[in-house]
């Protein structure tokens, strides 16, 4: 009679666990209908987003990369993405490390895993992103529009052009209210990427073969210029503290793993098709961005239009999930202060916003160390080194396998590296290039 008392009561214990484990996955799929977004995204979206907002400017710095670092710039990419994926799964995670609950965005992630010190450090890292990003592709979108309307009607000098750039995205950040609105352009970006990357594929490498007479100097392995090189393709996997709000507006969040993997490798195709072919064709005279360095004619042409393109679609997705988040904290919705004052106070956050980022984009006006600079303060922590300790702190060290706790590690160390040592070197260009 025990043993079948015993026996009933074992069932009933799997049978209220397999129930509470249902009930946290239901818990976690329908939970995503809020502010960020309606739960309407299906898995295309969330890849077009990943892809848009990662294979951006970071796609034409890499053969300037390989250039400092030599064809060690392999082997970091490949590591790189190999941690980007990683990074990417487990900071979804985090969110849901609690059962039955979401953290709200990154900042929520820090804070759960270390107090205030976790909040000031992850908001300190968003900020560096969410503006420096944004402003790094005004600075290319600026140059790019001096360069081609040179000689025309249209020609006006850079500042000028930052400033139109950020009047004309001034009016999606108004009108679209959320995520899911700006999700419709991104797909628009990522072909825009796609199309630059097999012009520099067949063009780089017929340039070279044309001109035989030009000696092109490649190195192995440039130890000097490691965490340089380190930091530029941290940049290249930045934007992942997007990627709460991506998540959040997918209707199936169990299929964000895959977006993520999907997403990001094919941002690495991408990144090998230009990185390698690039510094194949012009060795340590490759330029950032890499257009720069084709001949003039349609290719490069036709590459500084649709990169241009491409960075004025994503420069929405960053202003607009950082919107979303201090309209959040200031409690600028529609049920505190009604729909036009709600509508006000999306207004005034926006294009303080944009005054900003136009206000960086002006006297910074240097893209490749500029960019040197963002990947080794803000991604080299977000990518690198924040999901990781947060991963190990709300979920636990000891239930780990070995081989994680090696690839956290290694992940870490990197980060570190790239961080402190990318930082100097590109403070050390930017003072040089505001001297010359």
């Amino acid at each position: 009679m025990a043993n079948d008392t015993s026996s009933i009561m074992s069932e009933k214990v799997k049978v209220e666990q397999t129930t509470i484990d249902h009930y946290v996955e239901e818990d976690r799929a329908s939970s995503i209908v809020n502010e960020f977004g309606h739960g309407n995204g299906g898995f295309l979206t969330a890849y077009f987003n990943v892809v848009c907002v990662v294979a951006g400017t970071g796609t034409l710095g890499l053969p300037k990369a390989f250039a400092e670092g030599g064809w060690l710039g392999i082997l970091i990419l490949i590591l790189a993405y190999a941690m980007a994926v990683y990074s990417g799964i487990v900071l979804i995670r985090c969110l849901y490390y609690k059962p039955g609950h979401r953290l709200h965005d990154f900042k929520a992630m820090g804070v759960a895993a270390f107090g205030w010190p976790g909040y000031v450090v992850s908001s300190v890292l968003h900020l560096l992103n969410l503006f420096g990003c944004p402003a790094l592709y005004l600075v290319l979108a600026s140059n790019n529009m001096t360069v081609l309307c040179a000689g025309t009607a249209a020609a006006l000098n850079y500042k000028l052009w930052a400033i139109i750039w950020g009047v004309i995205l001034l009016v999606p950040s108004l009108i679209m209210k959320t995520l899911k609105e700006v999700t419709a352009i991104a797909a628009i970006g990522a072909v825009c990427t796609m199309m630059a990357v097999f012009i520099v594929l067949i063009q780089a490498p017929m340039y070279h073969n044309a001109h035989p007479e030009i000696v092109v100097e490649r190195d192995g392995v440039i130890w000097t210029g490691f965490p340089m090189a380190l930091s530029t393709i941290a940049f290249s996997f930045g934007g992942n503290n997007t990627y709460p709000h991506v998540e959040h507006a997918l209707k199936k969040p169990h299929q964000w793993k895959w977006a993520v993997i999907a997403g990001l490798s094919t941002c690495t195709a991408l990144y090998f098709l230009t990185a390698v072919p690039g510094y194949w064709s012009f060795g340590r005279e490759t330029q950032s961005p890499i257009y720069n360095s084709l001949p003039d004619g349609a290719g490069k042409m036709i590459s500084m239009i649709v990169m241009t393109i491409h960075v004025i679609f994503a420069i929405p997705i960053y202003t607009t999930s950082f919107s979303l988040e201090f309209e959040k904290f200031v409690r600028c919705d529609e049920e505190r202060i009604g729909r036009f004052g709600a509508w006000l106070g999306r207004a005034a956050i926006r294009t303080a916003t944009m005054v900003i980022l136009v206000i960086l984009a002006a006297f910074i006006p240097f893209f490749d160390d500029f960019m040197g600079l963002i990947g080794a303060l803000a991604n080299c922590g977000l990518v690198f080194l924040l999901p990781p300790l947060c991963y190990l702190k709300l979920t636990g060290v000891r239930n780990k396998p070995y081989y994680e706790l090696a690839f956290c590690a290694l992940t870490l160390l990197l980060g570190v590296v790239g961080c402190v040592f990318g930082t100097i070197d590109s403070i050390r260009a930017l003072i040089k290039d505001f001297q010359t």
